[in-house]
């Protein structure tokens, strides 16, 4: 019996080689009709016998591109043709006048094997091109300016390709059949090396790159997404350089290898580690180090157990790593450890954006990089590397940065609600646009606390909101009146003529853990972080929350610390340390014990007038606290740089007893959690890395107690996380445990950071919650 179907494909499926691989299964199945990629993904018409009909329905799922992703496939039963030609073709793209838009854009994915074999082979026209490509490979995310995806809508629009380019091209038996960014030697975007002053240098880009390099020198690379700033990762003077110039003091530094047999021999790797480092996505991959990693890596990750790892992603990468093998043929070389490690750090002096134009970074990196490795193919979007680490015990990945790879792919959510925009919070930005039942996430902009980030902010929102087509129907902001993306969500809410929607920090983190487990029930919230406005005005961060869709109520707190001279206090933690001597009624301990530190007096007058001194739950703080007892940090030079240490030198001493050294009472109705008696204790302890164990398994005791206190009271049993601090991993994988022996269930972040990268998730979530009630 002969029939015709419409499949409606949405999903993942334009530029990953769908419409082909449709074309040559249909072909296969003496199927008759078309092929189109449409404003819906992709749509096909198909006639021929059910039988083959079905057939064409299975396989397209079972056997589907690498780099395709289905949302739904549509089924409607048309009207058979009966024509004559048994043609099956494979149709342009129709202008989207419907207005109806469902297709989504793919990340951008590493270089695959097929085109790593070209890549590498002496014989093909190919060999040692820096931009080789497929459809099952290469950028997508970061060249398309509109969709549908289509070469006139990238920024390889200006490269006209060459004959036998175009022939691959136009071949639907080829892989590179409409591969949008296809190009060879002849017609492609080409390297170019400049020096220091902006001058072009000749020879070889590749070669000339790796040799600056060998001799010490700093070179931004222009990648995917945007530059990285490179040095030889074995050269302790270069690093150094490097983390003067870029007025990156202490902060870990991530390394690129050739592949996971030359990192092997540095780091401890599970097998789930390896295969996040060799995925399709390229992320850094945080892993606890040997011994052998800080001898042979000195000054890239000080102080700290983890070393942020990655693999090469782009040809160029490849090129340089195949160069210092002394150019080798076949893929072999890279089954073997390769000497030459990279640090890859992005290219954003002073905490600004990525720099993604030729110009922008000979401008910006002047005085930073010794010379430049360019190309001539426009970064439309930028997109920094992405950063997670698996968690222990889950085999799963948690992501601490989700940008390249990753994004802007879609997460699914459990209902069809309102397209909203939401614009995150000040630190770690990101944003997120819903349309209908799935989230579009940002790639991570980063700190608010520049003009140039708030800048990037509103170019992504024009980028993505035009990509996608999405006229919001809200835009949601945290709660603090103060943010720059609070007042941008205001203006773009007057400009739209849609309301904007606050919301409060602390749900937000728990509204995102909801939104990506697709739980609409009334659950049990435990929020904390560094800082949130709190519904009271006051800085929160250790909050144990009530959260049912649209509204939440705070079950509880930690104990309020004083912050002596407010914001400084977050950043130096033996302020911190005071604050609690003077909780502990120790005050006149703080003058001889902090001796060391400027003000230390006047600081231990001002906690006693409490002036100059707000208070804030934050658990983020306690453990500054902690810290600075310890002696482990007195200041800090990056965000959370304190927390990270203690946690370092928990995970090197070894598992504690948990000790029960908290109380928990009520204080105008809310249930207050007190771990002064746990600073009490480790303020005496001599032994850092027993007091940094002590502490960890003291605060995952009482967190586990207050939260099932808090689940008999209010009959609740799941118990969402969220919050910056659960990217400490002993903290995670403990009170998953103690909980788990409870008897109570926990939710965390898996697909978007648990911080507030994730803001921007939960702030859509709950906007679509409160539009529903309308």
């Amino acid at each position: 019996m002969i029939s015709r179907q419409r499949l409606t494909v949405r999903g993942i499926v334009q530029g990953v080689g769908f419409r082909p691989f449709i074309y040559r299964l249909a072909q296969e199945l003496a199927l008759t009709g078309w092929v189109r990629n449409d404003g819906a993904g992709v749509s096909i018409e198909a006639e021929g016998e059910t039988a083959q009909l079905a057939a064409l329905q299975q396989r397209l799922r079972l056997e589907a591109p690498p780099l395709a992703q289905f949302d739904s496939v549509r089924l409607e039963e048309m009207t058979p043709l009966g024509l004559s030609d048994d043609a099956f073709r494979i149709l342009e793209s129709p202008d989207n006048a419907s207005g109806h838009f469902d297709a989504a854009i793919g990340p951008d994915t590493a270089i695959c094997q097929n085109c790593l074999a070209e890549l590498f082979d002496p014989d093909n026209r190919r060999y040692r091109y820096a931009f080789i490509n497929c459809t099952d490979c290469g950028p997508r995310y970061t060249i398309a300016r509109r969709l549908p995806y289509a070469r006139a809508a990238t920024s390889m629009a200006g490269f006209v390709q060459c004959g036998s380019c175009l022939s691959e091209y136009t071949a639907p038996a080829h892989r590179r059949f409409h591969a949008e960014p296809n190009a060879c030697h002849a017609c492609g975007p080409q390297l170019s090396l400049y020096d220091g002053s902006g001058q072009a240098l000749a020879g070889d880009p590749v070669a000339e790159t790796l040799a600056r390099l060998r001799r010490g020198e700093i070179v931004a690379i222009k990648g995917l997404g945007g530059f990285h700033l490179a040095c030889d990762a074995r050269q302790p003077d270069a690093v150094a350089r490097l983390r003067e110039r870029k007025q990156r003091e202490e902060k870990p530094l991530a390394l690129m290898f050739a592949n996971n047999a030359s990192l092997a021999a540095y780091v401890f790797m599970t097998h789930a580690e390896a295969a996040q480092l060799e995925a399709p996505e390229r992320p850094i991959v945080l892993l606890q180090k040997q011994a052998s990693c800080n001898r042979a890596f000195p000054g890239i990750a000080p102080g700290v157990v983890w070393l942020g790892a990655m693999l090469p992603y782009t040809p160029l990468h490849y090129l340089l790593f195949h160069e210092a093998a002394a150019r080798p043929s076949g893929l072999s070389w890279l089954d073997q450890p390769q000497e030459l490690a990279l640090v890859m750090t992005s290219a954003n002096p002073h905490g600004e954006p990525l720099a993604i134009a030729n110009e922008d970074a000979l401008a910006r990196l002047a005085g930073i990089a010794d010379a430049y490795l360019l190309h001539d193919r426009e970064i439309v979007t930028r997109c920094d590397d992405s950063v997670l680490r698996v968690l222990p015990g889950t085999q799963s990945p948690q992501f601490i940065r989700r940008a390249r790879g990753f994004t802007p792919r879609a997460i699914k959510l459990a209902r069809c609600g309102a397209d909203v925009l939401a614009l995150g919070g000040v630190f770690n930005n990101t944003l997120c646009f819903t349309r209908r039942e799935r989230a579009f996430v940002s790639p991570h902009i980063g700190d608010l606390d520049h003009v140039a980030a708030c800048l990037a902010l509103e170019e992504a929102v024009d980028h993505l909101r035009n990509i996608l087509e999405i006229k919001p129907q809200a835009v949601a902001h945290d709660l603090h009146p103060d943010f720059f993306s609070t007042r941008l969500a205001l203006q773009l809410g007057e400009a739209w003529g849609v309301p904007a929607i606050a919301v409060q920090h602390h749900h937000a983190h728990i509204a995102s853990v909801l939104a990506e487990h697709g739980v609409n029930e009334p659950v049990l919230g435990l929020a904390l972080d560094g800082v949130g406005f709190g519904d009271d005005g006051t800085a929160w961060g250790g909050e144990l929350l009530r959260v049912s869709g649209a509204s939440h109520e705070r079950f509880g707190h930690l104990r309020p610390l004083a912050l002596p001279g407010g914001d400084r206090a977050a950043r130096e933690p033996w302020r911190m340390a005071a604050s609690a001597l003077h909780m502990l009624g120790r005050g006149e301990e703080i003058a001889t014990r902090f001796a060391d530190q400027a003000g230390a007096g006047v600081l231990a007058q001002m906690l006693a007038g409490k002036t100059r001194s707000p208070v804030t739950t934050s658990l983020g703080r306690w453990f500054d606290a902690a810290a600075g007892l310890l002696g482990v940090q007195a200041r800090m030079s990056f965000e959370g740089q304190a927390a990270m240490r203690l946690e370092d030198l928990a995970a090197a001493y070894g598992e504690l007893s948990p000790p029960t050294l908290h109380e928990i009472h009520l204080d105008e109705g809310k249930s207050v959690l007190d771990l002064a008696p746990l600073l009490q204790c480790i303020s005496t302890e001599r032994h850092a890395g027993r007091g940094a164990a002590l502490f960890h398994a003291g605060v995952t005791a009482a967190l586990a107690d207050w939260v099932e206190q808090a689940a008999r009271l209010s009959g609740l049993r799941v118990v969402a996380c969220g919050g910056g601090c659960f990217l400490n991993a002993i903290l995670a994988r403990d009170l998953r445990l103690a909980l788990q022996e409870r008897g109570l269930t926990m939710l965390e972040a898996h697909a978007v950071p648990p911080g507030d990268g994730g803001l921007s998730l939960g702030q859509a979530w709950v906007a679509q919650a409160k539009l529903a009630q309308y």
